[in-house]
Protein backbone atom coordinates (compact mmCIF):
# COMPACT_ATOMS: atom_id res chain seq x y z
CA UNK A 1 0.00 0.00 0.00
CA UNK A 2 1.33 3.44 -0.84
CA UNK A 3 2.45 5.87 2.00
CA UNK A 4 0.13 8.32 1.07
CA UNK A 5 -3.11 6.00 1.40
CA UNK A 6 -1.91 6.73 5.51
CA UNK A 7 -0.93 10.05 5.70
CA UNK A 8 -3.52 12.80 5.52
CA UNK A 9 -1.62 15.70 3.56
CA UNK A 10 -2.69 19.32 4.48
CA UNK A 11 -1.04 22.24 1.80
CA UNK A 12 -1.85 26.18 2.43
CA UNK A 13 -4.16 26.96 -0.56
CA UNK A 14 -3.22 30.79 -1.26
CA UNK A 15 -6.86 30.69 -2.95
CA UNK A 16 -8.45 30.03 -0.03
CA UNK A 17 -6.32 31.38 2.54
CA UNK A 18 -6.30 27.90 4.39
CA UNK A 19 -4.84 25.01 5.03
CA UNK A 20 -7.23 22.45 3.08
CA UNK A 21 -6.65 18.03 2.99
CA UNK A 22 -5.05 17.76 -0.05
CA UNK A 23 -6.88 15.28 -2.73
CA UNK A 24 -5.71 15.05 -5.79
CA UNK A 25 -8.04 14.95 -9.38
CA UNK A 26 -6.66 11.45 -9.84
CA UNK A 27 -5.46 9.04 -7.11
CA UNK A 28 -2.06 8.65 -6.92
CA UNK A 29 -1.34 11.06 -9.51
CA UNK A 30 -0.01 14.79 -8.99
CA UNK A 31 0.47 17.83 -11.63
CA UNK A 32 2.33 20.43 -10.78
CA UNK A 33 3.26 23.62 -12.55
CA UNK A 34 6.11 25.41 -11.18
CA UNK A 35 7.05 29.03 -12.43
CA UNK A 36 10.81 28.88 -13.47
CA UNK A 37 13.54 31.47 -14.40
CA UNK A 38 14.03 34.25 -16.52
CA UNK A 39 17.16 34.06 -17.67
CA UNK A 40 18.76 37.09 -18.75
CA UNK A 41 21.04 37.02 -15.61
CA UNK A 42 22.41 34.62 -13.67
CA UNK A 43 19.48 33.06 -10.75
CA UNK A 44 19.82 34.93 -7.15
CA UNK A 45 19.26 33.22 -3.66
CA UNK A 46 16.32 33.87 -3.40
CA UNK A 47 15.17 32.07 -6.41
CA UNK A 48 17.11 29.10 -4.92
CA UNK A 49 14.82 28.73 -1.83
CA UNK A 50 11.78 28.96 -4.00
CA UNK A 51 12.77 26.41 -6.07
CA UNK A 52 14.48 24.61 -3.42
CA UNK A 53 11.06 24.67 -1.62
CA UNK A 54 9.14 22.61 -4.34
CA UNK A 55 12.51 20.71 -4.89
CA UNK A 56 11.17 19.39 -1.34
CA UNK A 57 7.78 19.52 -2.06
CA UNK A 58 8.72 17.13 -5.31
CA UNK A 59 10.35 15.17 -3.21
CA UNK A 60 8.03 14.51 -0.70
CA UNK A 61 4.88 13.29 -2.96
CA UNK A 62 7.61 10.88 -4.82
CA UNK A 63 8.21 9.20 -1.29
CA UNK A 64 4.84 9.45 -0.48
CA UNK A 65 4.04 6.77 -3.32
CA UNK A 66 2.53 9.44 -5.80
CA UNK A 67 3.06 9.29 -9.39
CA UNK A 68 4.42 13.18 -10.28
CA UNK A 69 4.51 15.22 -12.80
CA UNK A 70 6.61 18.18 -12.40
CA UNK A 71 6.48 20.57 -14.66
CA UNK A 72 8.57 23.96 -14.16
CA UNK A 73 9.15 26.56 -17.34
CA UNK A 74 12.03 28.17 -18.44
CA UNK A 75 10.75 31.95 -19.64
CA UNK A 76 12.98 32.36 -22.79
CA UNK A 77 11.08 35.19 -24.35
CA UNK A 78 8.02 38.21 -23.33
CA UNK A 79 9.31 39.32 -19.95
CA UNK A 80 9.20 42.61 -20.50
CA UNK A 81 11.31 44.85 -18.10
CA UNK A 82 9.63 45.68 -15.00
CA UNK A 83 6.52 43.47 -15.75
CA UNK A 84 4.77 46.04 -17.70
CA UNK A 85 3.34 45.33 -21.24
CA UNK A 86 5.33 48.35 -22.78
CA UNK A 87 9.19 48.16 -23.10
CA UNK A 88 11.55 46.33 -23.73
CA UNK A 89 12.19 42.31 -23.33
CA UNK A 90 14.67 41.14 -20.60
CA UNK A 91 16.14 39.21 -22.71
CA UNK A 92 16.90 41.08 -25.85
CA UNK A 93 17.63 43.86 -23.87
CA UNK A 94 20.83 42.20 -22.38
CA UNK A 95 21.03 40.70 -25.80
CA UNK A 96 21.17 43.99 -27.37
CA UNK A 97 23.76 45.26 -24.26
CA UNK A 98 26.05 42.36 -24.29
CA UNK A 99 25.96 42.06 -28.49
CA UNK A 100 24.47 38.60 -28.58
CA UNK A 101 22.08 36.89 -30.01
CA UNK A 102 19.04 36.34 -27.78
CA UNK A 103 19.17 32.56 -27.32
CA UNK A 104 23.14 33.33 -27.19
CA UNK A 105 22.05 35.13 -23.43
CA UNK A 106 19.21 32.47 -22.70
CA UNK A 107 21.77 29.54 -23.44
CA UNK A 108 24.66 31.02 -21.06
CA UNK A 109 22.22 31.77 -18.17
CA UNK A 110 20.11 28.10 -18.15
CA UNK A 111 23.10 26.82 -18.12
CA UNK A 112 24.34 28.56 -15.18
CA UNK A 113 20.58 27.89 -13.63
CA UNK A 114 21.13 24.03 -14.13
CA UNK A 115 24.37 23.92 -12.52
CA UNK A 116 23.27 25.58 -9.40
CA UNK A 117 20.37 23.55 -9.05
CA UNK A 118 22.49 20.63 -9.53
CA UNK A 119 25.15 22.10 -6.86
CA UNK A 120 22.69 22.29 -4.27
CA UNK A 121 21.28 18.64 -5.12
CA UNK A 122 18.08 19.42 -6.80
CA UNK A 123 15.85 16.99 -8.77
CA UNK A 124 15.32 17.85 -11.99
CA UNK A 125 11.88 18.35 -12.78
CA UNK A 126 10.01 15.96 -15.39
CA UNK A 127 9.14 18.58 -18.08
CA UNK A 128 11.45 21.77 -17.99
CA UNK A 129 9.62 23.37 -21.19
CA UNK A 130 10.68 26.82 -22.98
CA UNK A 131 8.19 29.58 -23.53
CA UNK A 132 9.57 30.20 -27.15
CA UNK A 133 9.22 26.46 -27.89
CA UNK A 134 5.42 26.59 -27.17
CA UNK A 135 4.43 29.95 -29.34
CA UNK A 136 2.23 27.95 -31.49
CA UNK A 137 0.45 26.83 -28.41
CA UNK A 138 0.18 30.79 -27.27
CA UNK A 139 -1.34 32.04 -30.45
CA UNK A 140 -3.89 29.10 -30.35
CA UNK A 141 -4.90 30.22 -26.59
CA UNK A 142 -4.90 33.91 -28.26
CA UNK A 143 -7.61 32.73 -30.75
CA UNK A 144 -9.61 30.91 -28.05
CA UNK A 145 -9.79 34.15 -25.66
CA UNK A 146 -10.82 36.37 -28.42
CA UNK A 147 -13.55 33.76 -29.87
CA UNK A 148 -14.37 34.38 -26.31
CA UNK A 149 -14.74 37.84 -26.43
CA UNK A 150 -12.32 38.61 -23.41
CA UNK A 151 -9.94 40.32 -25.80
CA UNK A 152 -9.27 42.56 -28.35
CA UNK A 153 -6.43 43.42 -31.18
CA UNK A 154 -5.48 47.12 -31.38
CA UNK A 155 -2.69 48.12 -33.89
CA UNK A 156 -1.51 44.18 -34.60
CA UNK A 157 -1.44 43.54 -30.25
CA UNK A 158 -4.10 41.83 -28.64
CA UNK A 159 -5.14 42.89 -25.21
CA UNK A 160 -7.20 40.94 -22.53
CA UNK A 161 -10.16 43.03 -21.46
CA UNK A 162 -10.05 42.84 -17.83
CA UNK A 163 -13.09 44.63 -16.96
CA UNK A 164 -15.64 42.04 -18.94
CA UNK A 165 -13.93 39.62 -17.76
CA UNK A 166 -14.32 41.01 -14.15
CA UNK A 167 -18.76 41.07 -15.35
CA UNK A 168 -18.99 37.52 -15.04
CA UNK A 169 -15.83 36.60 -13.36
CA UNK A 170 -13.33 37.53 -10.53
CA UNK A 171 -10.00 38.89 -11.45
CA UNK A 172 -8.28 39.48 -8.12
CA UNK A 173 -9.69 36.16 -6.41
CA UNK A 174 -5.81 35.31 -5.87
CA UNK A 175 -4.66 38.28 -4.58
CA UNK A 176 -7.82 39.71 -3.17
CA UNK A 177 -7.31 42.95 -5.21
CA UNK A 178 -11.06 44.72 -5.98
CA UNK A 179 -11.16 45.84 -9.59
CA UNK A 180 -12.79 48.87 -8.38
CA UNK A 181 -10.12 49.79 -6.24
CA UNK A 182 -7.43 49.04 -8.97
CA UNK A 183 -9.75 51.34 -11.46
CA UNK A 184 -9.73 54.15 -8.98
CA UNK A 185 -5.83 53.77 -8.04
CA UNK A 186 -4.80 54.41 -11.56
CA UNK A 187 -4.66 57.64 -13.70
CA UNK A 188 -6.31 58.07 -16.98
CA UNK A 189 -4.17 56.49 -20.16
CA UNK A 190 -4.64 59.94 -22.05
CA UNK A 191 -4.67 58.17 -25.25
CA UNK A 192 -1.14 56.78 -24.65
CA UNK A 193 -2.24 53.45 -25.05
CA UNK A 194 -3.51 50.85 -27.10
CA UNK A 195 -5.51 49.75 -24.25
CA UNK A 196 -9.18 50.29 -23.32
CA UNK A 197 -8.47 49.85 -19.50
CA UNK A 198 -5.16 50.53 -17.77
CA UNK A 199 -5.69 47.08 -15.99
CA UNK A 200 -5.43 45.48 -19.11
CA UNK A 201 -2.82 43.26 -20.12
CA UNK A 202 -0.85 42.01 -23.65
CA UNK A 203 -1.72 38.78 -24.76
CA UNK A 204 0.17 39.48 -27.95
CA UNK A 205 2.32 42.62 -28.58
CA UNK A 206 3.32 43.55 -32.06
CA UNK A 207 7.26 44.01 -32.31
CA UNK A 208 8.52 47.24 -33.02
CA UNK A 209 11.11 47.23 -36.22
CA UNK A 210 14.50 47.12 -33.99
CA UNK A 211 12.75 44.08 -31.82
CA UNK A 212 15.03 41.18 -32.16
CA UNK A 213 13.01 38.47 -30.86
CA UNK A 214 9.76 38.01 -32.94
CA UNK A 215 7.23 35.29 -34.71
CA UNK A 216 4.46 35.59 -36.90
CA UNK A 217 0.70 35.53 -35.96
CA UNK A 218 -2.46 36.23 -37.30
CA UNK A 219 -2.07 39.88 -35.86
CA UNK A 220 1.11 40.64 -36.37
CA UNK A 221 5.08 40.03 -36.63
CA UNK A 222 5.12 39.82 -32.61
CA UNK A 223 5.84 38.15 -29.43
CA UNK A 224 3.35 36.75 -26.40
CA UNK A 225 2.77 38.68 -23.29
CA UNK A 226 4.55 36.93 -20.44
CA UNK A 227 1.92 35.58 -18.61
CA UNK A 228 0.45 33.67 -21.57
CA UNK A 229 3.09 31.09 -21.93
CA UNK A 230 2.80 29.50 -18.38
CA UNK A 231 -1.07 29.26 -18.97
CA UNK A 232 0.02 27.10 -22.28
CA UNK A 233 2.77 25.19 -20.91
CA UNK A 234 0.79 23.90 -17.63
CA UNK A 235 -1.92 23.19 -19.89
CA UNK A 236 -0.46 21.23 -22.58
CA UNK A 237 1.10 18.98 -19.96
CA UNK A 238 -1.36 18.65 -16.89
CA UNK A 239 -4.27 19.39 -18.70
CA UNK A 240 -6.64 22.29 -18.65
CA UNK A 241 -7.53 21.20 -14.34
CA UNK A 242 -4.59 20.07 -12.84
CA UNK A 243 -3.65 19.97 -8.75
CA UNK A 244 -0.41 22.44 -7.61
CA UNK A 245 0.33 25.88 -9.58
CA UNK A 246 3.66 27.04 -7.64
CA UNK A 247 6.06 30.05 -7.76
CA UNK A 248 7.20 33.04 -5.33
CA UNK A 249 5.08 35.24 -3.61
CA UNK A 250 5.73 38.30 -5.93
CA UNK A 251 4.68 36.59 -9.06
CA UNK A 252 0.78 36.20 -7.00
CA UNK A 253 -0.07 39.07 -9.10
CA UNK A 254 -0.53 40.36 -11.57
CA UNK A 255 0.98 37.16 -13.34
CA UNK A 256 -0.65 34.46 -11.39
CA UNK A 257 -3.44 36.58 -11.82
CA UNK A 258 -3.69 36.82 -14.81
CA UNK A 259 -2.73 32.86 -15.72
CA UNK A 260 -6.48 32.49 -13.64
CA UNK A 261 -8.19 34.77 -15.58
CA UNK A 262 -6.66 33.47 -19.06
CA UNK A 263 -7.59 29.88 -18.55
CA UNK A 264 -10.81 30.53 -17.45
CA UNK A 265 -11.64 33.13 -20.31
CA UNK A 266 -10.30 30.15 -22.59
CA UNK A 267 -11.79 26.96 -20.88
CA UNK A 268 -14.61 28.30 -18.82
CA UNK A 269 -13.17 26.90 -15.33
CA UNK A 270 -10.63 27.27 -12.92
CA UNK A 271 -7.52 25.60 -14.02
CA UNK A 272 -6.13 24.88 -10.42
CA UNK A 273 -7.12 23.10 -7.30
CA UNK A 274 -4.11 24.55 -4.96
CA UNK A 275 -2.13 27.71 -5.27
CA UNK A 276 1.64 28.19 -3.45
CA UNK A 277 3.79 30.73 -2.84
CA UNK A 278 7.26 30.67 -1.36
CA UNK A 279 8.13 33.62 1.02
CA UNK A 280 10.59 36.14 0.41
CA UNK A 281 14.85 36.03 1.31
CA UNK A 282 16.24 38.62 2.67
CA UNK A 283 19.81 39.40 3.42
CA UNK A 284 21.20 40.93 7.11
CA UNK A 285 17.63 42.05 7.50
CA UNK A 286 17.33 43.92 4.68
CA UNK A 287 16.20 43.54 0.80
CA UNK A 288 18.90 41.83 -1.47
CA UNK A 289 19.57 44.39 -4.03
CA UNK A 290 22.97 44.77 -6.47
CA UNK A 291 22.87 48.31 -6.34
CA UNK A 292 23.39 48.34 -2.75
CA UNK A 293 25.97 45.98 -2.49
CA UNK A 294 23.03 44.13 -0.11
CA UNK A 295 23.78 41.07 -2.17
CA UNK A 296 24.93 37.12 -2.52
CA UNK A 297 25.04 34.68 -5.14
CA UNK A 298 24.64 31.31 -4.48
CA UNK A 299 27.98 30.48 -6.04
CA UNK A 300 29.51 32.60 -3.58
CA UNK A 301 28.18 31.24 -0.29
CA UNK A 302 30.25 28.24 -1.69
CA UNK A 303 33.78 29.99 -2.14
CA UNK A 304 32.91 32.24 0.60
CA UNK A 305 34.24 35.21 -1.94
CA UNK A 306 31.46 37.78 -0.62
CA UNK A 307 31.60 40.67 1.81
CA UNK A 308 28.91 39.31 3.62
CA UNK A 309 30.67 35.92 4.85
CA UNK A 310 33.07 35.05 6.99
CA UNK A 311 33.79 31.62 5.35
CA UNK A 312 32.44 29.43 2.85
CA UNK A 313 29.99 26.72 3.42
CA UNK A 314 28.97 23.43 1.63
CA UNK A 315 25.97 22.84 -0.45
CA UNK A 316 24.33 21.03 1.91
CA UNK A 317 24.51 23.32 4.72
CA UNK A 318 23.01 26.22 2.99
CA UNK A 319 20.48 23.96 1.89
CA UNK A 320 19.91 22.71 5.46
CA UNK A 321 19.89 26.92 6.44
CA UNK A 322 17.01 27.09 4.04
CA UNK A 323 15.19 24.74 5.48
CA UNK A 324 15.41 25.54 8.81
CA UNK A 325 12.05 28.29 7.61
CA UNK A 326 8.95 27.08 6.45
CA UNK A 327 8.67 27.70 2.66
CA UNK A 328 5.87 30.47 3.56
CA UNK A 329 7.71 32.28 5.83
CA UNK A 330 10.30 35.31 5.51
CA UNK A 331 14.36 34.00 6.00
CA UNK A 332 16.86 35.95 6.78
CA UNK A 333 20.15 35.20 5.38
CA UNK A 334 23.11 36.68 7.78
CA UNK A 335 26.56 35.12 8.47
CA UNK A 336 25.65 34.20 12.09
CA UNK A 337 22.73 32.31 10.95
CA UNK A 338 24.38 30.45 8.69
CA UNK A 339 27.48 29.18 10.89
CA UNK A 340 24.87 28.12 13.30
CA UNK A 341 23.21 25.81 11.07
CA UNK A 342 26.70 24.33 9.96
CA UNK A 343 26.59 23.52 13.63
CA UNK A 344 23.72 22.03 13.04
CA UNK A 345 24.05 20.17 10.26
CA UNK A 346 27.35 18.36 11.21
CA UNK A 347 26.17 17.21 14.52
CA UNK A 348 23.34 15.90 12.29
CA UNK A 349 25.52 14.06 10.20
CA UNK A 350 27.69 12.98 12.90
CA UNK A 351 24.44 11.10 14.34
CA UNK A 352 23.42 10.09 11.32
CA UNK A 353 27.20 8.14 10.63
CA UNK A 354 26.85 6.80 14.61
CA UNK A 355 23.53 4.89 13.84
CA UNK A 356 26.37 2.24 11.51
CA UNK A 357 27.41 1.56 15.42
CA UNK A 358 24.25 0.58 17.14
CA UNK A 359 23.30 -2.85 17.86
CA UNK A 360 19.75 -4.39 18.43
CA UNK A 361 18.95 -5.58 21.57
CA UNK A 362 15.80 -7.76 22.22
CA UNK A 363 13.80 -4.91 23.90
CA UNK A 364 12.72 -1.59 22.84
CA UNK A 365 12.66 1.29 25.41
CA UNK A 366 11.75 4.41 22.87
CA UNK A 367 8.84 4.37 20.80
CA UNK A 368 10.09 4.61 17.23
CA UNK A 369 6.78 4.64 15.59
CA UNK A 370 5.43 7.51 17.39
CA UNK A 371 8.70 9.15 16.62
CA UNK A 372 8.21 8.54 12.86
CA UNK A 373 4.67 9.37 12.87
CA UNK A 374 5.87 12.93 14.55
CA UNK A 375 7.96 13.37 11.47
CA UNK A 376 4.97 12.50 8.92
CA UNK A 377 3.00 15.05 10.82
CA UNK A 378 5.82 18.07 10.79
CA UNK A 379 5.52 17.42 6.24
CA UNK A 380 1.27 16.89 6.34
CA UNK A 381 1.20 19.95 7.97
CA UNK A 382 2.36 22.17 5.19
CA UNK A 383 5.61 20.61 4.14
CA UNK A 384 6.56 22.23 7.83
CA UNK A 385 10.81 21.38 7.18
CA UNK A 386 11.54 23.00 10.31
CA UNK A 387 9.50 20.79 12.53
CA UNK A 388 10.81 18.03 10.72
CA UNK A 389 14.29 19.12 11.32
CA UNK A 390 13.16 19.31 14.89
CA UNK A 391 12.20 16.10 15.47
CA UNK A 392 15.57 14.89 13.49
CA UNK A 393 17.24 16.23 16.37
CA UNK A 394 15.01 14.37 18.51
CA UNK A 395 16.54 11.33 17.02
CA UNK A 396 19.74 12.83 17.54
CA UNK A 397 19.12 12.68 21.06
CA UNK A 398 17.82 9.29 20.92
CA UNK A 399 20.99 8.10 19.15
CA UNK A 400 23.26 9.66 21.31
CA UNK A 401 21.48 7.87 23.84
CA UNK A 402 21.51 4.12 22.05
CA UNK A 403 25.11 5.17 22.06
CA UNK A 404 25.42 5.41 25.71
CA UNK A 405 23.89 2.16 26.05
CA UNK A 406 21.08 4.58 27.89
CA UNK A 407 18.24 3.26 25.66
CA UNK A 408 17.89 -0.21 23.70
CA UNK A 409 16.08 -0.73 20.49
CA UNK A 410 14.70 -3.99 19.44
CA UNK A 411 15.97 -5.07 15.65
CA UNK A 412 12.66 -4.59 13.98
CA UNK A 413 12.77 -0.86 15.61
CA UNK A 414 16.73 -0.43 14.56
CA UNK A 415 15.85 -1.33 11.01
CA UNK A 416 12.27 1.36 10.85
CA UNK A 417 14.75 3.91 13.06
CA UNK A 418 17.61 3.34 10.30
CA UNK A 419 15.02 3.36 7.39
CA UNK A 420 13.47 6.36 8.88
CA UNK A 421 16.14 8.89 9.16
CA UNK A 422 17.54 7.97 5.91
CA UNK A 423 14.37 8.68 3.84
CA UNK A 424 13.48 12.15 5.86
CA UNK A 425 17.19 13.65 5.91
CA UNK A 426 18.68 12.03 2.39
CA UNK A 427 15.55 11.38 -0.25
CA UNK A 428 12.90 14.38 1.58
CA UNK A 429 15.22 17.29 2.75
CA UNK A 430 17.73 16.51 0.04
CA UNK A 431 20.67 16.76 2.08
CA UNK A 432 23.87 14.76 1.46
CA UNK A 433 26.30 13.21 3.73
CA UNK A 434 29.32 15.36 4.30
CA UNK A 435 30.06 14.70 7.56
CA UNK A 436 33.51 13.40 6.26
CA UNK A 437 33.68 16.53 4.21
CA UNK A 438 32.85 18.15 7.39
CA UNK A 439 36.10 16.67 9.61
CA UNK A 440 38.15 17.65 6.71
CA UNK A 441 36.95 21.31 6.46
CA UNK A 442 38.10 21.67 10.31
CA UNK A 443 41.54 20.18 9.99
CA UNK A 444 41.78 22.44 6.74
CA UNK A 445 40.58 25.57 8.13
CA UNK A 446 43.16 24.52 11.42
CA UNK A 447 46.09 24.56 9.35
CA UNK A 448 45.11 27.33 6.62
CA UNK A 449 45.13 29.22 9.93
CA UNK A 450 48.20 28.33 11.03
CA UNK A 451 49.54 29.24 7.44
CA UNK A 452 47.91 32.90 8.04
CA UNK A 453 50.14 33.08 11.24
CA UNK A 454 53.13 32.00 9.78
CA UNK A 455 52.31 34.99 7.42
CA UNK A 456 51.51 37.42 9.93
CA UNK A 457 54.54 37.17 11.87
CA UNK A 458 56.64 37.73 8.76
CA UNK A 459 54.97 40.38 7.26
CA UNK A 460 55.56 41.99 11.21
CA UNK A 461 59.23 40.66 10.64
CA UNK A 462 59.46 42.79 7.12
CA UNK A 463 60.32 39.64 5.97
CA UNK A 464 57.81 39.90 2.56
CA UNK A 465 59.64 36.89 0.43
CA UNK A 466 58.38 34.23 2.82
CA UNK A 467 54.92 36.48 3.16
CA UNK A 468 54.11 36.50 -0.82
CA UNK A 469 55.84 32.89 -1.22
CA UNK A 470 52.89 31.39 1.84
CA UNK A 471 50.50 33.18 -0.01
CA UNK A 472 51.27 32.15 -3.77
CA UNK A 473 51.73 28.32 -2.51
CA UNK A 474 48.26 28.47 -1.02
CA UNK A 475 47.29 29.64 -4.53
CA UNK A 476 48.72 27.31 -5.88
CA UNK A 477 46.99 24.68 -3.70
CA UNK A 478 43.22 26.55 -4.77
CA UNK A 479 43.32 28.19 -1.84
CA UNK A 480 43.03 32.13 -1.66
CA UNK A 481 43.71 34.47 1.10
CA UNK A 482 42.24 37.82 1.41
CA UNK A 483 43.02 40.25 3.76
CA UNK A 484 40.48 42.63 5.46
CA UNK A 485 40.23 44.85 8.12
CA UNK A 486 39.61 42.45 10.50
CA UNK A 487 42.06 39.83 9.52
CA UNK A 488 42.88 37.32 6.90
CA UNK A 489 40.31 35.02 5.91
CA UNK A 490 40.26 32.25 2.87
CA UNK A 491 38.76 30.42 0.55
CA UNK A 492 38.80 27.38 -1.37
CA UNK A 493 38.56 27.32 -4.97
Amino acid sequence: MPLYKSQTLKIYNSLSGEKEIFSPINEGNIGMYVCGPTVYSNVHLGNVRTFMSFDVIFRYFLHLGYKTRYVRNITDVGHIVDDVDDGEDKIAKKARIEQLEPMEVVQQYTVDFHDILSLFNFLPPSIEPTATGHIIEQIEIVKNIMDNGFAYEVNGSVYFDVIKYNKTNNYGILSGRNIEDMLSNTRDLDGQSDKKNAQDFALWKKAEPQHIMRWPSPWSDGFPGWHLECTAMSTKYLGNHFDIHGGGMDLKFPHHECEIAQNEACTGHTPVNYWMHANMLTLNGKKMAKSTGNNILPREILTGENPNLSKAFSPSVARFFILQAHYRSNLDFTNDAILAAEKGFYRLMEAVDGLATISATTNSSIDISSWKQNCYDAMNDDFNSPILIAQLFEGVRFINLLKDNSATLNSEDLKTFKEAIHSFVFDVLGLKDEKAVGNNNIKLEGVVNMLIGMRNEARSNKDFAMSDQIRDQLIVLGIQLKDGKEGTTFSVQ
